[in-house]
């Protein structure tokens, strides 16, 4: 077997590492399961990482599946366990608020939709499964930012901040502050921030460490979706997102 042979196994074995059960996990765990010296086994990682084939947490330095196998799954109509767990309690919400609803996942500075339950009314706003959106602007990207530390939140802004709309907070104060509302209520607002006349309110699907392993989000134009309404829908938007949770942790 070649060396470039025997490096694809290699990291072909550290990505079956993960599973539903466990969909998390640190160096030093990947390392005894694979057999491998750690600094071979860090190596890989770190080029898994950059092609996202893994995500690192900053929070804790784990490792879970990166976005790139949800891209290529597309393909093959391949679909995540979260979605199709999350799938029934996206329909009702949306049929509870009448407005369209989305599963998303977090990916370097942006979000990246999973799942998309149209509303059933003529006028509708819904973004494409596989569509990617700024995390910063957005309702659903809010909820990542407010349970990530401020260190990692500073470098992200970094990366892809700039003025879409009169509505969008460019200041880190100003920024922080949303943040800290967010995590204070459970849910994020954004009031055309992204896009004039859209609104959103999102909440996240925390693990059982309180991070955010997804987030889902209520979406529709402005008449609809005044900042009155949408604060009462973002209850209700709490409390299914709170359910996914619970199910993905009887599930595990």
């Amino acid at each position: 077997m070649s060396e470039s042979t025997r490096s694809v196994e290699r990291a072909l074995d550290i990505l079956l590492c993960f599973n539903g059960k466990t969909p998390t996990r640190t160096l030093a765990q990947i390392t005894e399961r694979v057999g491998l010296p750690k600094s071979t086994v860090h190596r890989l990682l770190t080029t898994l990482e950059a092609k996202r084939f893994v995500h690192r947490n900053g929070a804790d330095g784990s490792y879970r599946l990166g976005v790139q196998l949800i891209e290529l799954g597309a393909s093959v109509r391949w679909d995540t366990g979260i979605a199709d767990l999350a799938t029934p309690h996206l329909e009702r919400l949306s049929a509870e608020c009448r407005e369209t609803v989305d599963l998303a996942i977090f990916d370097g500075s942006e979000v990246v939709y999973l799942k998309v339950i149209e509303s059933s009314q003529r006028m509708k706003i819904a973004a494409a499964p596989g569509e990617r959106l700024p995390a910063f602007c957005t309702a659903t990207g809010k909820v990542f930012l407010a349970f990530m530390p401020e260190d990692q939140v500073r470098e992200i802004l970094k990366k892809n901040r700039r003025k879409y709309t009169d509505h969008t907070q460019l200041s880190f104060t100003a920024l922080s502050q949303s943040l800290q509302a967010t995590r204070s209520r459970g849910y994020a607002l954004s009031l055309g921030e992204y896009e004039d006349g859209i609104s959103a309110v999102a909440a996240p699907i925390l693990d059982t460490n309180q991070h955010p392993i997804a987030a889902i989000a209520v979406v529709g134009p402005t008449f609809r979706l005044p900042k009155e309404r949408i604060m009462l829908i973002g209850k209700s938007v709490k409390i299914t997102a709170d359910r996914i949770a619970q199910e993905i942790v009887s599930a595990g």
